[in-house]
């Protein structure tokens, strides 16, 4: 999904033409365009690049899992790095599988005709079929991912006793496979009947048909993949609320047991990374899933021809901000760990505490001065 925001889109504007419905109200110079012209030369350097260290970032965090989860196989942590692990290594799969497959589709554009590049808009080829079941397998995995977890720390945090009867590591297996099944399902949706996939622009991916010829399975289709995503960060916004209230309150109470206080701090770390990762979802999701839902409703009730060219720019913009989930996620796991957090607090306490004896000392030298005036002041009198 990475590669898709490097591409340049400008000559891709005035080379494709536009959709059947909008054809009408073109300018005369655009309709002049040769159906037999070939698309502008590509170069996707910067998005292998991009793409490349993607894949590093999130193998860089899938070995700080691995090490952490080893270490802490047999403690109640074992089950979130487990689920972390998981996620980074869907992250890490969505990046590499769905960036593949864009860098294919637009260096095979180079040498395409505007007819054959319009006659694979409206008959995808199994690429593009491949490519949209990606796009929605690799969306709903990580918010259903990060869903899980947070509601399997919220009863970690405030059912501990009942946390620990219930969650094993092989009902974290099947949960996880689970996980995996229900958004391959909703993937394969379109496979039979139930909504479509189609090229979108500048037509080098492809995602849910919600801009052209949007039938009410493709209104249903979007609804439920949007319905789905924006119902597991709602789900996570709420558990991690209630596990950061619990934890505040735990806090406040100031219990003196060691081993109470290891856990807490265990909990306090993991939920701080759950906030990291549903706060960096919802920033990079919510765009894709409004304006995608917003397009389909509008183009299945016939209103979205004066303004497709904006929801198609709103459409880039939300898969652009998509694409950042996978390269933002690892770095979730690099720098919200409780070493990194806590080297964080101690430079914080140690400048917070160097202005503090700074100010003081500031204070006494005044004192000190006015107190000398004084003094010598009282002596000449």
């Amino acid at each position: 999904m990475l590669a898709m925001q490097h591409y340049n889109s400008s000559g891709l504007i005035a080379s494709f033409p536009l959709s059947n419905h909008t054809a009408m109200v073109q300018e005369p110079e655009v309709e002049a365009v040769a159906p037999n012209a070939t698309l502008p030369p590509s170069n996707p350097t910067a998005a292998g690049l991009t793409m490349t260290l993607g894949i590093l970032f999130n193998v860089v965090a899938l070995v700080i899992l691995a090490k952490a989860y080893n270490r802490f196989r047999r403690r109640s942590k074992a089950t979130f790095l487990l689920f972390a692990s998981s996620l980074v290594a869907t992250d890490l799969a969505g990046h590499v599988i769905p960036g593949a497959l864009v860098l294919r589709i637009y260096s095979a554009g180079a040498g395409k005709t505007l007819e054959a590049a319009s006659s694979a808009r409206s008959d995808p080829d199994a690429s593009c079929l491949f490519l949209g079941g990606c796009m929605v397998f690799f969306g709903l995995c990580p918010l259903f991912l990060g869903c899980a977890m947070a509601a399997e720390r919220c009863l970690g945090v405030t059912r501990p006793l009942l946390h620990a009867r219930l969650v094993t590591t092989a009902r974290t297996k099947i949960a996880l496979a689970l996980i995996w099944l229900l958004a391959l399902g909703v993937a394969l949706l379109p496979f039979f009947s139930l909504g479509a996939y189609t090229y979108q622009y500048p037509w080098t991916w492809c995602f849910i048909r919600v801009m052209e010829d949007t039938k009410a399975t493709d209104l249903a289709f979007v609804m439920l993949f949007s319905g789905l995503a924006l119902s597991s960060l709602a789900m996570a916004f709420v558990c991690n609320t209630i596990s950061g209230f619990t934890l505040v309150k735990a806090r406040l109470k100031k219990r003196s047991c060691s081993q109470r206080r290891s856990a807490r701090s265990h909990d306090t770390e993991m939920v701080v990374q759950l906030v990291g990762i549903m706060v960096t979802s919802c920033i990079c999701w919510s765009p894709l899933l409004i304006f995608g839902l917003m397009s389909a409703a509008r183009s299945y009730s016939g209103s979205l021809s004066g303004d497709r060219d904006t929801y198609r720019g709103l459409m880039v913009t939300g898969v652009r901000m998509a694409t950042c989930n996978q390269i933002l996620d690892p770095w979730v796991y690099i720098l919200l760990r409780r070493a990194i957090l806590r080297k964080i607090y101690r430079i914080t306490k140690k400048q917070a505490s160097f202005k503090g004896s700074t100010f003081r000392s500031t204070r006494w030298d005044v004192n000190s001065f006015q107190n000398s005036e004084k003094t010598s002041v009282n002596n000449k009198v």
